[in-house]
């Protein structure tokens, strides 16, 4: 009887502690190049938190690889794992989110990834804004039904970003045309150097630092306003976000036969 209650008692635990990240504010993404505390949109897009979290909790998010870096544009992960080798493994993706283009794309936001062409095709892969996407030529507020931006860099967690924004990128074709590569040349590349954790920008981890439903009192998020004005539609720049499965067994064929050839 002792024992059962005991059980009892620690799966109450568990279930609380699972309700508290359910609702974490608050997550820090440990990079190869430094932490980057970023604060949740809980009330504001419910769902894409709530989904984001899900890959978070399943561990999609240890070794993840930052795959695609655009310079004044975005900073991608969330689509493929490292595991001690290459090629690189695809992230499992579960059933796409419902868009909630509700924020602006501006500097320091994070936002969903998709397909072009499908506004409710978003899963397990998201990106930095590096600068304001909202409008202009990027227009991320607007396209493809707009990009559910779903949190916000804290502190001088920009500084991280832009370091890696700042790595030297290959191009290896499909999911990989702008790969950060580390301490890595093409002079590396023409001599087969193989390619190690040393030398991707690696995301050992997110975790939640914070589970109080609150956002920062210092942030004040931009709304979108340019959603209603506009349909959206045409490709989706950022994209290619959670649903590239299709595309990544060649684009992983590529990356191989590009460095290690």
């Amino acid at each position: 009887m002792k024992i059962k209650n005991k059980l009892m008692g620690l799966s109450a635990a568990m279930l609380c502690l699972s309700s508290q990240i359910s609702q974490a504010t608050v997550v820090e993404i440990q990079t190869s190049l430094g932490n980057i505390q970023v604060n949740l949109f809980d009330n504001t897009t419910p769902q894409t938190v709530s989904n984001f979290l899900t890959y978070v909790n399943s561990g999609a998010y240890v070794n993840n690889v930052v795959h695609r870096v655009e310079p004044n544009f975005v900073v991608q992960a969330g689509g493929f794992q490292y595991n001690g080798e290459l090629p690189l493994d695809t992230v499992p993706t579960g059933t796409p989110v419902i868009n909630e283009a509700k924020l602006s794309n501006v500097r320091g936001t994070v936002a969903m990834a998709k397909q072009s062409g499908n506004a409710n095709s978003a899963t397990s892969q998201w990106f930095f804004n590096l600068s304001d996407n909202s409008a202009g030529s990027s227009r991320l507020d607007t396209q493809n039904g707009g990009f559910t931006v779903f949190g916000q860099v804290l502190g001088d967690g920009m500084q991280v970003v832009d370091a890696i924004a700042a790595v030297t990128r290959f191009n290896a074709g499909g999911a990989f045309t702008s790969l950060p590569l580390r301490n890595y040349t093409t002079t590396d590349a023409a001599n087969n150097v193989p390619i190690t954790d040393e030398n991707l920008v690696i995301i050992s981890d997110v975790i939640v630092i914070d589970a109080t439903v609150a956002s920062h009192p210092e942030i004040t998020p931009v709304q979108n306003t340019l959603i209603n004005q506009s349909a959206g539609g045409g490709n989706s720049d950022a994209g290619g976000g959670g649903a590239l499965a299709w595309l990544s067994s060649l684009a992983l064929l590529l990356l191989i036969c590009r460095f290690k050839r």
